[in-house]
């Protein structure tokens, strides 16, 4: 879809509460890298329809996409790993302030070590993968098992503003080999013999796969 077509979808979205607009200027301004809002409300009409009540999610930044989930479905309780500590004490200053902390858990530490703690919170209904592109596949596998038996994993930036579908794209030799790990990322997910998978070309590219 061109520019204009976003738009006018766009203009359709309610306002978000006040702190999620803050979120959205702190980490425009921090150059914190956050879902896309079409990507953003896709995922959570997903989820409302799925109605989770428990949602891993790897990757916390500063805990807007935990908070946003927390938000829609307020009887889901959420898990989120991340490794940065300095954004994850920001993500937690969001939570406390949104009056969140019983609801959405955060966990320090790298999530490719992490799968013992993160099972004492388990089995989860849903997982959302959105932390250092280059592991999604050992994310996926690592924490696929910790699914319940409807589990669906949702997985962002599997379209990489459009780049990964073309042949010589204009970026640095270090984004290039990070395309073709996404590509092969999304080769894999589509014929994993386990999962049912579809893209979504909205945000940045939502991947949605289904325990089969």
């Amino acid at each position: 879809m061109n520019k204009q077509v976003y738009q006018y979808i766009e203009k359709f979205y309610k306002d978000r509460p006040a702190l999620f607009m803050e979120m959205e200027e702190y980490a425009d301004t921090h150059h914190v890298p956050i879902m896309e809002l079409d990507g953003m409300e896709a995922l959570l009409q997903l989820l409302r329809i799925q109605q989770p009540l428990k949602i891993l999610e790897v990757g916390t930044a500063i805990g807007y996409s935990a908070l946003r989930m927390a938000d829609a479905l307020p009887d889901a309780h959420i898990v989120s790993i991340d490794r940065d500590k300095q954004r994850l004490d920001q993500a937690k200053m969001f939570i406390e302030k949104f009056g969140k902390t019983k609801q959405v858990a955060t966990l320090y530490g790298d999530a490719l070590e992490m799968k013992e703690d993160v099972s004492l919170h388990g089995p989860f209904d849903a997982i959302f993968i959105d932390a250092a592109k280059s592991q999604y596949g050992r994310f996926f596998e690592l924490y696929t098992p910790l699914l319940s038996q409807n589990g669906v994993v949702y997985t962002d930036n599997v379209l990489f503003k459009g780049l990964i579908a073309e042949e010589e794209p204009d970026v640095s030799r270090n984004v290039k080999q990070l395309l073709r790990k996404i590509d092969h990322y999304n080769d894999w997910l589509m014929n994993n013999k386990e999962f049912q998978t579809v893209i979504l070309p909205v945000g940045d590219g939502l991947a949605i796969s289904k325990k089969r």
